[in-house]
């Protein structure tokens, strides 16, 4: 498996008998997912797909080169959580001031005077915004909204970010 995969979508419920699935895709359009072509799956399967609604899809997985379509709602039912994957670098590239948060895991946090503070390790986005996780060596981790006051700054070609930890957050170096 490709080590830097992306995350574009998650096979949903079935939909009717006829092997159609719901879809949630997490592209900027969500139509625009079977613009990527085939995907692949955490074992490795590869997948196309066909709209066929508003969020409903035609899944057919790749066997020996050629699609083989899910036939019936058992076989869609099979699919119910598959998540979808594609490599990172088949992604565009991202605009000036915009980044794939995947992009972000790896980087080193300092903080605003150029201290090391540690290393993202996560991203999280449970839907009011994204978060980073950042691992530090002596102490827990910090989590930091991703915004542009917290993380004035990002540098995926030098491997940095600078972050300004907001007021209510207690760093525990500070706390005595």
């Amino acid at each position: 498996m490709p080590e830097r995969r992306i995350l574009l979508g998650v096979v949903g419920r079935p939909h009717g008998v006829r092997g159609l699935s719901r879809v949630v895709s997490y592209t900027a359009d969500p139509a625009s997912l079977t613009a990527y072509g085939a995907l692949s799956d955490d074992k490795g399967r590869r997948f196309t797909l066909r709209w066929r609604g508003e969020g409903i899809a035609e899944i057919a997985e790749i066997v020996a080169g050629k699609p083989v379509p899910a036939a019936d709602r058992s076989a869609a039912e099979k699919l119910v959580n598959t998540r979808l994957y594609i490599e990172r670098d088949r992604l565009p590239p991202p605009d000036d001031e915009e980044f794939y948060l995947a992009d972000l895991v790896g980087l080193q946090a300092i903080d605003a005077d150029g201290a090391p503070l540690g290393t993202v390790v996560a991203v999280h986005d449970y839907g009011a915004g994204a978060s980073l996780e950042i691992a530090r060596a002596e102490s827990a981790p910090l989590l930091v909204p991703f915004t542009r006051a917290v993380v004035p700054e990002v540098d995926p070609v030098a491997g940095r970010l600078t972050v300004v930890p907001p007021d209510e957050t207690m760093v525990p170096e500070q706390a005595a």
